[in-house]
């Protein structure tokens, strides 16, 4: 893999839109290539036997459980929608309306 650059690390900042002055912009190339180049080292790996897996740790729900692993989804009372909006900036059509962030 190609090394990263302060070009495309400036890049990235940007479209982030986040201000970094040139020694920060360097420590993170610097960081960011030592990232990559130990990707490419986990890469070099033969993964060929190993199951796919979702979690780190083999954790799953026990029925047998009154709590699992992950709780499950529960609906509890909450504020009127109108109480909600009324401490919005802008709200429209009953939604929060907000600026736009993607370009």
């Amino acid at each position: 893999m190609e090394k990263i650059t302060v070009e495309e690390v400036q890049k990235v900042a940007d479209l982030a839109r986040l201000e970094f002055d040139e020694q920060e912009t360097q420590e993170f190339t610097d960081q960011l290539a030592r990232i990559l180049e130990y990707i490419d080292k986990l890469n070099e790996l033969d993964t060929t036997d190993v199951p796919p897996t979702s979690h780190v740790l083999r954790i799953k729900n026990d029925p047998d459980l009154k709590q699992g692993v992950v709780k499950p989804d529960e609906v509890k009372p909450s504020y009127p929608r109108e109480v909600i909006l009324k401490t919005a900036p802008s709200a429209r059509e009953g939604y929060f309306e907000v600026l736009k962030v993607i370009e």
